[in-house]
C-alpha cells in the first residue's frame, strides 16, 4: 500500500487541497473530553487513597506527583515518537497505553499496595501524554494561525466537560454517592476502585479502533530531531520559555487546587460536609473552566488573548486572597469560582507559547508539555505546606502561581526575537 502523503496546512492552499478540518477538529474533541474526565478522577482518589491507606497530606499529594511526572519523562519520547508517526498514530498509540494503565488498576487493588496503585497512574498519564503533544498541536495547526488560540480553547472547553462530569462518576462508584455517610481510615475497601477504572480501560480501547479507523488529515511526521526540547532554535525565542513557565505554574496552581477541593470543603470551618458530597462540589470548579472557555472562546474572537490572560489571572488571585482570609460559605466558593477563571489559561498559553515556530512548532509542544510537570512538584509542595500551616494556609502558593501569569499574559507573552522562519 501507498504512503499516505503528508499535507500540511500551507501545502494544502498551494496544492488546492479542502483547508477545512471541521470533522477532524470535532473527532478531536472526544479526545479532549476523555483525558480531562481522567485527570478529574485523581481528584476524588486522593481523598480515597488518603483514607485507604491513612496517608498524610504529602504523602497523598503523591497521586498527583507520580501522574504528571511522567509528562516530564514521557514527553521528550513523545515528542519524537509523534514526529516519526504522526499526530493520528500517536494518538491511537496514547489511548491503548492510557487503556492499558487503567487495567493496572485491577491488580493494584488486589496487591492492596499504594505504590501499585502510582505505577498505574504513571502508566495511564503516560498515554495521556503521548495525547496531549499529539494532539494540541493538531488542532493548533487546523486553521489560522491568527485564531489558535480561540480554536484550542473551544476544544478544552469539552476538556472542562470532562472535569465537569467526572467527579459525580467518580463520587457516586468510589464513596457511594452525595448522601452516603462519611467514611473512616479501614471503613474503605480497595475494590471500590476497579469498576470505574476497567469501564474507562474498555473506553480508551474502544477510542483508539475509532480514531485508527477515521480518514484525519495526515500530519506531523517531521524529522525526530527536530522535536526533541532538549536544545534547539526553539528555546531561543523568550516567549516560549516563559510560556513554559507559565503551564508549569498554571498546571501546578490548578491541580493543586483541585487535589484539595474535596478535603478542604469538609472541613467544618469552610463546608462542614462529608467527603463525598465535597466531593460533587469539585463538578463546580471544572463545570466553570468550561463555561468560561466556551465565552472565551467567543472573546479571543475580538480581544487580545494576552490581556484576557491577564485579567483572569488577577480576578483568581483575588479569590484565593478571599478563601484564605475568610470561612464559611465565602471561602468556600470563593475557591471554586476559581475554576471560571482557570477557564482560558492553558490553551492561550499553550497557544501564545508556540506562535511563530514555523516547523519547530513540535519542539515548542514537547516544551510545553514538559512544563505539565508543575502538576507533579507544585501540588507536592503544597500537601508539604499544608502538614506544616494547615491546608487554608497552603492556598498561597497557587495564588503567587497567579501572579506570574498575570505576568505573562502582560508582558511575557510578547516575542522579542525574530518569529522563526523556514529554512
Amino acid at each position: 500500500m501507498a504512503a499516505t502523503p503528508i499535507i500540511t496546512p500551507d501545502a494544502a492552499a498551494q496544492h488546492g487541497a479542502p483547508t477545512s478540518y471541521r470533522f477532524a477538529l470535532t473527532a478531536l474533541t472526544s479526545l479532549f473530553f476523555m483525558w480531562g474526565f481522567i485527570t478529574c478522577l485523581n481528584d476524588i482518589l486522593i481523598p480515597y487513597l488518603k483514607l485507604l491507606f491513612d496517608l498524610n497530606y504529602t504523602q497523598a499529594m503523591l497521586i498527583q506527583f507520580c501522574f504528571f511526572s511522567a509528562y516530564f519523562v514521557v514527553s521528550v519520547p513523545a515528542g519524537m515518537l509523534v514526529s516519526r508517526i504522526g499526530y493520528k498514530s500517536g494518538i491511537v498509540t496514547g489511548l491503548l497505553i492510557a487503556g492499558a494503565g487503567c487495567l493496572l488498576f485491577l491488580p493494584a487493588a488486589q496487591m492492596h499496595v499504594y505504590a501499585m496503585f502510582l505505577f498505574a497512574l504513571f502508566v495511564l498519564a503516560s498515554g495521556i501524554t503521548i495525547l496531549q503533544v499529539a494532539a494540541n498541536p493538531y488542532v493548533s495547526v487546523m486553521g489560522k494561525p491568527e485564531t489558535a488560540s480561540s480554536r484550542l480553547t473551544m476544544t478544552q472547553a469539552f476538556n472542562s466537560l470532562g472535569t465537569t462530569v467526572a467527579p459525580f462518576f467518580g463520587a457516586w462508584l468510589i464513596f457511594g454517592g452525595m448522601n452516603a455517610p462519611e467514611p473512616v481510615p479501614g471503613a474503605v475497601t480497595e475494590s471500590t476502585v476497579q469498576v470505574p477504572y476497567l469501564i474507562l480501560a474498555a473506553s480508551l480501547i474502544v477510542l483508539a479502533v475509532i480514531f485508527a479507523w477515521l480518514k484525519l488529515p495526515a500530519m506531523g511526521k517531521k524529522d525526530p530531531a527536530e522535536a526533541l526540547p532538549l536544545g534547539g532554535k526553539a528555546w531561543q525565542q523568550r516567549h516560549l520559555v516563559l510560556g513554559a513557565i507559565g503551564i508549569f505554574v498554571y498546571v501546578g496552581a490548578e491541580v493543586g487546587i483541585g487535589s484539595f477541593l474535596a478535603i478542604y470543603l469538609s472541613q467544618p470551618e469552610i463546608g462542614g460536609m462529608t467527603t463525598a458530597a465535597a466531593s460533587h462540589y469539585i463538578s463546580w470548579y471544572f463545570g466553570g473552566a468550561m463555561v468560561g472557555r466556551f465565552i472565551g472562546a467567543a472573546v479571543m474572537q475580538k480581544l487580545n488573548p494576552g490581556r484576557v490572560l491577564a485579567f483572569n489571572a488577577i480576578m483568581a488571585v483575588l479569590l484565593l486572597a478571599i478563601t484564605i482570609l475568610s470561612s464559611g460559605k465565602l471561602a468556600m466558593w470563593s475557591l471554586l469560582l476559581v475554576g471560571l477563571c482557570n477557564s482560558i489559561m492553558f490553551p492561550t498559553i499553550f497557544s501564545l507559547a508556540i506562535q511563530g515556530l514555523k516547523q519547530y512548532t513540535s519542539q515548542g509542544s514537547g516544551i510545553l508539555c514538559l512544563a505539565i510537570v508543575g502538576g507533579a512538584i507544585l501540588p507536592l509542595l503544597q500537601g508539604i505546606l499544608a502538614d506544616q500551616v494547615g491546608v487554608q494556609l497552603a492556598f498561597v502558593l497557587p495564588l503567587v502561581c497567579y501572579l506570574y501569569i498575570a505576568f505573562y499574559g502582560l508582558k511575557g507573552c510578547i516575542p522579542q526575537t525574530p518569529a522563526v522562519t523556514k529554512e
